[in-house]
């Protein structure tokens, strides 16, 4: 019998019916900014309507979250993660994603896997009136356990020059709100996995995985809403890091974001993480989210206004004053 690819372990078949299996969901992500469909090259995307455009990039990927994924077989909202990680991000500037590609490697390629997984991200890519415009599907036996899966992507937004959010604007007296997240989100998930390593356990009422899946908050709502009412300084992404190391980046020089922990509204979830793990509070704030999936900084005047738009979220610091950059206590 002569080698093929097949027979190297890379199916063409089966990656023709996941193209086939995402066509669906794919086209419907796209708007008449989308200058082609899926097959070409290169995708188009025609930007209209500002007066001095700024793009905003963001790239991320899942992390080990998807191992939870992998293992208890449930593959509909890692694709949500994934875009959620890079939109929230270039949200932060006050960007409007705009569109989305991603990349999925696997060992072995299953369509219905693929297929779900690439929904997810649909479907994330509808809420905000994203176009999905690209992607690549990678089989690569040896590379990759069969049954494993990688996924990334790359989200591009747009926002005017002048009302680009970096954090300079940022001064003292202004406060700290919190907007809440929806749980783990995708970061942390090694530690995660090392103290609940039995993801069928019950946790309140349910298996834990699906505690652990729920997947991340998108924001754009959210940040759009406070932005017709109010002017943000600054936005922070709570991602790998916490609080401590996602804060500080916007903070300028000079300043210092001063948190109070006991403001912070910490899911059940994470309390017994840590206690069960006897993790300290200071890796727990330095690792994990603890319940605020993004921070925004604005005039104390205008805090009442933010907490009444967003259910769930919490005034928790103030800027100050002060060489370090943050502070908790």
């Amino acid at each position: 019998m002569s080698n093929t690819y097949k027979s190297a372990g890379v199916d063409k078949e089966e990656g023709y019916q996941t193209i086939s299996k995402i066509k669906k969901a794919v086209s419907e992500t796209h708007n008449s900014n989308v200058l082609n469909g899926i097959g070409s090259f290169g995708a188009f995307y025609q930007l209209a309507g500002y007066k001095n455009p700024v793009l905003v990039s963001g790239t991320d990927g899942v992390g080990t979250k998807l191992r939870i994924a992998l293992d208890v077989k449930k593959y509909d909202t890692v694709g949500i993660d994934c875009f959620a990680m890079c939109a929230n991000d270039i949200l932060c500037h006050g960007a409007k994603p705009l569109f989305f590609l991603d990349y999925l490697a696997c060992g072995k390629l299953d369509s219905d896997i693929a297929a779900e997984i690439v929904g997810g991200i649909a479907t994330a890519c509808k809420e905000t009136g994203t176009a999905l415009i690209g992607g690549e599907t990678a089989e690569m036996p040896g590379m990759y356990k069969i049954g494993d899966y990688d996924i990334a992507g790359f989200c591009v937004g747009v926002v005017e020059k002048e009302d680009i959010i970096d954090g300079s604007q940022i001064k003292a007296g202004q406060v700290i709100i919190g907007l809440a997240a929806s749980g783990f989100h995708s970061n942390g998930f090694s530690l995660v996995r090392k103290i609940f390593p039995d993801f069928n356990e019950e946790f309140e009422g349910k298996p834990l995985y699906e505690t652990l899946l729920v997947p991340t908050k998108l924001y754009q709502n959210d940040i759009f809403k406070i932005q017709e009412k109010v002017k943000l300084s600054g936005i922070a992404h709570i991602t790998g890091g916490g609080l401590i190391e996602n804060v500080p980046r916007i903070i300028p020089e000079g300043l210092c974001a001063t948190i109070e922990k006991s403001k912070v509204h910490v899911p059940s979830v994470m309390k017994e993480l840590m206690k069960r793990g006897g993790i300290e509070e200071n890796e727990m704030f330095g690792t994990f989210n603890m319940g605020v999936g993004m921070v925004v900084i604005c005039d104390e005047s205008d805090a009442q206004t933010v907490l009444d738009l967003v259910e769930g979220s919490m005034l928790i610091g103030k800027i100050e004053n002060n060489e370090e950059k943050i502070v908790l206590h």
